[in-house]
């Protein structure tokens, strides 16, 4: 279903993931372009935008992410799709898989925590097992009057789909529309980072179900905010130590 109505929170939806990807345009180094995109801004204006209870649907929407990424470098590094093609289809598949699982898919705490349970263990092997590499940086020579509208434009269009892609749009690439195309030239150090995502948003989501109904939405996302940048500190600082040595080698 299709819904032309923008709520104040999709406004806001708006503004700050074509921010936040304009950030990710214009920063040079591939892992700070990987970082940026690690923050869950989308994922706390989208939650305030659906208003409804993370789920089952928010947790699988990571892997659903994870196939976006791996599928678009895939498609343009190696059978030399051209970047937008290969985007465009990742987020069709993204919308597909979104689209059939988000009503089909309990909304109870045993899927949810199975879920979460599920994604950490592929997200822990996925952080411990791909390896760095040198990859260049890149910087937008596109005018940022020009940028942020072509952003918001991508944002808008998956906001007049949220209701049939439920808690999968929390997770949608908004900011990974953009970031695939302007780290074109870096989509492992793109791809190598989603698995912290993963690592950081199942603590995150997992302390806005346990306390939404305690506390109301907009605090639990608050307390889980601050849970997310305890765990990405060490697992970023981790990961960037192991590129260092990588580097040096």
């Amino acid at each position: 279903m299709i819904s032309f109505h923008l709520g104040i929170w999709d406004v806001v939806l708006l503004v700050a993931v074509s921010l936040q990807a304009t950030v990710i345009a214009y920063v040079h180094e591939p892992r700070w372009k990987a970082f940026v995109l690690t923050l869950p801004i989308p994922f706390t204006m989208a939650v305030m935008s659906l208003g409804r209870t993370v789920d089952a649907t928010n947790v699988l929407g990571m892997s659903a992410l994870l196939l976006y990424t791996h599928a678009v470098r895939l498609l343009h590094q190696r059978k030399r799709v051209h970047i937008i093609l290969s985007i465009a289809l990742g987020v069709a598949g993204y919308c597909v898989i979104g689209g059939l699982l988000a009503a089909r898919l309990p909304s109870d705490d045993t899927a949810f925590y199975v879920c979460a349970g599920l994604t950490v263990l592929l997200a822990l092997i996925l952080y411990v097992r791909t390896p760095h590499r040198v990859e260049p940086g890149h910087r937008s020579p596109l005018p940022f009057w020009l940028k942020l509208p072509a952003v918001a434009l991508v944002v808008v269009g998956l906001i007049l789909i949220k209701q049939t892609l439920g808690g999968f749009m929390t997770m949608c690439p908004m900011v990974g529309v953009v970031a695939a195309y302007e780290a074109r030239h870096s989509l492992w150090t793109i791809s190598r980072q989603i698995p912290v995502l993963m690592l950081t948003m199942i603590p995150f989501m997992i302390v806005c179900r346990v306390m939404q109904e305690r506390i109301g939405l907009g605090l639990s996302l608050v307390a889980a905010w601050i849970v997310f940048i305890l765990v990405l500190i060490p697992l970023t600082a981790r990961m960037w130590r192991v590129q260092e040595v990588s580097n040096a080698d």
